[in-house]
């Protein structure tokens, strides 16, 4: 099937999806987990198969700054489905859809510097794997925290807005948050062993900006845990903690990758 007919496919799905779960959440339609889940496999599918002729390339696999954000938004669709299956997680199918769509759009229209990983380079790809899933963990926890910090300023101001009427209890809120921090952390800290086991040197000059943004990150997530069990950060605060590691994460992926390859036209 042609990369464009896939592009179409994932693009209609996605917006079907968001308008499905929009009407929903302003309760003008009843959407079942059933349904959602149909729709977010469908898209997908179609999405895996783009990605299949996008990233996977003749010798090997194309990470650049593109083609990794489409993989990196296929992975936190995957996610969700499966968070939703047993999580109150439906409102972020609202951020997540839309943030696929523009991945793949993106996708389409530009171009970068390729950067080539061998297929036969199992300890890159593991490392490659690894910060793919890290990344897509936190996007999720952002997005999350973002609705958390709403939550609590409207919730303070005892305003029954639509947003408090669709999410869920507090409690639930901040406890998946901390889950998604909790698994992206241990993705992170096996990304970065993995980066020093099987880089060269991780701290060369393409990459140093990258590793020390990675660390900062982690340090910021690892204060939030902490502060989490000794001090019981919560709401608002863990919101911006979780929030700020995030930040710092983008920079350290998507920030090295954009000057390197956009700016400089050189494989990151």
């Amino acid at each position: 099937m042609g990369t464009l007919i896939l592009a179409v496919t994932s693009l209609l799905l996605y917006s079907i999806g968001t308008a499905l779960q929009a009407l929903s959440f302003r309760g003008r339609v009843h959407t079942n987990i059933a349904i959602t889940t149909l729709i977010g496999m469908l898209a997908l599918t179609a999405h895996g198969l783009l990605i299949a002729q996008t990233v996977h390339q003749e010798g090997g696999f194309n990470f650049g700054f593109f083609q990794s954000s489409v993989l990196i938004s296929w992975l936190i669709v995957f996610l969700l489905l499966g968070l939703n299956l047993r999580k109150p997680v439906q409102s972020l199918f609202l951020g997540v859809y839309p943030i696929a769509a523009l991945t793949i759009i993106m996708g389409l229209v530009t171009h970068s510097s390729s950067r080539l990983v061998p297929e036969d380079s199992y300890g890159m790809l593991s490392h490659i794997a690894l910060s793919v899933t890290a990344y897509s963990l936190f996007t999720l926890a952002a997005i999350q925290a973002g609705l958390l910090y709403l939550q609590n300023r409207q919730l303070k101001h005892n305003y029954n807005s639509i947003l408090i009427r669709n999410l869920p209890p507090l409690q639930t809120m901040e406890s998946l948050l901390f889950e998604l921090v909790w698994a992206g952390v241990v993705m992170l800290v096996l990304a970065i062993v993995t980066g020093a086991l099987f880089i060269d040197d991780i701290f060369a000059q393409d990459l140093a900006h990258k590793t020390v943004f990675s660390l900062l990150s982690l340090t910021v997530f690892l204060a939030l845990l902490i502060g989490r069990y000794t001090r019981g950060w919560r709401g608002i605060t863990a919101s911006r903690w979780t929030l700020a590691g995030c930040a710092l994460l983008m920079l350290a992926f998507y920030g090295s990758k954009f000057v390197l390859e956009l700016v400089f036209h050189r494989g990151g």
